[in-house]
């Protein structure tokens, strides 16, 4: 699965790379502290969705899940969005984008591998150097919006320090190693503002107020129809 990046250093200078990914991790209970995971369990707990088995939890999804497209297909009314960063590598440089676990709400009660596995992952275009913003990561914040009654509604809005740090995340999965080249991996989400919930837009950023410079991407849902 190839995918395309536009990547800018620190001097918005850009070159365009290709990923070809052959495997996708999306990084579950991801939360810094126990309060922050046990906040996002309770959250899904309101949707019957079971706590994890462990903390932090690895999803694998097919790497053609992960697309760049402005819109995407879903079955049924369920689904909803969860702005991530996504951490890859190129050429032995770990870089971050943005991307969306979109999951089916319906379906994480019974499963959430499998409510992961039946959406679509949106990801932005651009990418940044993981090493231009590894010293003040704590203070990156990622947002997210919906169009819900025809306005535009912060649906998300927390800093990464809530979060693990993408290494130790690489560590815990992959111990002594890197993450592979060919492996994207999502680094867990932060919690939604008045609960998860589907909207037929979805807008994430990604905002560096030290650098002041974001990575954004928004998508469309189209619903399709649950046929019996």
């Amino acid at each position: 699965m190839k995918l395309y990046f536009d990547l800018y250093d620190q001097q918005n200078s850009t070159q365009r790379i290709e990923i070809n990914a052959t495997h996708g991790l999306i990084a579950g209970w991801a939360g810094r502290d126990q309060a922050a995971n046990e906040a996002h369990i309770q959250e899904l707990a309101e949707l019957g969705v079971p706590r994890p088995s462990s903390i932090p939890l690895f999803y694998e999804v097919g790497c053609n899940h992960f697309v760049q497209d402005s819109s995407i297909q879903v079955v049924g009314p369920h689904s909803s969005g969860e702005a991530e960063v996504l951490l890859m590598r190129h050429q032995d440089d770990y870089l971050i984008s943005l991307a969306s676990d979109h999951t089916d709400r319906k379906l994480e009660a019974h499963s959430v591998a499998l409510s992961k596995q039946v959406c679509p992952k949106p990801v932005a275009r651009d990418a940044w150097y993981f090493s231009d913003i590894e010293a003040h990561w704590d203070e990156l914040i990622l947002k997210s919006w919906i169009i819900e009654d025809g306005q535009q509604v912060l649906y998300q809005d927390a800093p990464l320090s809530s979060l693990l740090l993408p290494m130790d995340l690489v560590e815990k999965r992959f111990p002594g190693a890197k993450l592979p080249e060919s492996t994207l991996m999502t680094c867990g989400t932060v919690p939604a503002i008045g609960g998860i919930r589907p909207a037929p837009t979805f807008i994430m950023q990604l905002f560096d107020p030290v650098l002041n410079r974001h990575l954004e991407h928004q998508y469309q849902m189209e619903i399709l129809p649950e046929i019996a």
